[in-house]
């Protein structure tokens, strides 16, 4: 093979596979499905897109490889394809956090219409005797991975449980990254409510393989 064959062929190839995070509904179901398998039903509805087009937007991925599937009875459902798909959409998500302005003056403007008092970074907490970690998502992606301390109510759990959580401590609420609004509603809602609340800067996936 020539040299400069090999060179089109593996380029034309990669150009390929990144042809699938071009779609901003395509970079919203891996978010999504990073947190846990799910119907073609469960991604239109969360992703707000008519199924046929989450369909075919799954597909896409799919045939990228970085999107897997499984049947269980009538249902397919899917997944992420292994975490280093993960973790080329997090390289993705980084790289517009700190490059693309706006993407970082959306971000602000959201918090602050949420009255967000800021976020934490895991490694910046003070000790975890002084925090209590709630992972706000889905019970079913709760389930699926969540950090080994936190305990998991889902957002729209949280008014009607906010007494299983203690006075005492900073309540760390984390959700599906930074762009999942779930934390910033159960930080307004405590703070609300007379607790001391933050959000957590990562979430459970970049807690574990997302910087592999």
């Amino acid at each position: 093979m020539e040299k400069r064959t090999f060179k089109d062929n593996i380029f034309a190839a990669i150009a390929g596979m990144t042809k699938a995070f071009s779609s901003p509904n395509r970079l919203e179901i891996i978010d999504l499905l990073a947190n846990g398998e799910k119907t073609v039903e469960q991604v239109a509805v969360q992703t707000a897109i008519p199924v046929a087009n989450a369909s075919h937007h799954l597909q896409v991925l799919k045939t990228a490889r970085l999107v897997k599937s499984r049947r269980e009875g009538t249902f397919i459902w899917y997944s992420l394809n292994g975490p280093k798909a993960y973790t080329a959409w997090k390289a993705l998500r980084d790289l517009a956090l700190e490059q693309e302005p706006a993407v970082l003056v959306t971000l602000r403007e959201f918090r602050r219409s949420m009255d967000s008092p800021g976020s934490v970074s895991y490694e910046n907490l003070p000790s975890n005797d002084g925090v209590f970690f709630l992972d706000v998502r889905p019970t079913d992606e709760y389930a699926a991975g969540h950090l080994p301390e936190a305990h998991g109510i889902p957002v729209k759990e949280l008014p009607e449980r906010m007494d299983e959580l203690p006075r005492d401590k900073t309540i760390i609420a984390y959700c599906r990254g930074p762009f999942c609004t779930y934390a910033d509603e159960a930080v307004q809602l405590l703070n609300t409510n007379g607790f001391r609340a933050m959000r957590l800067e990562e979430n459970y996936l970049d807690l574990t393989f997302g910087n592999n």
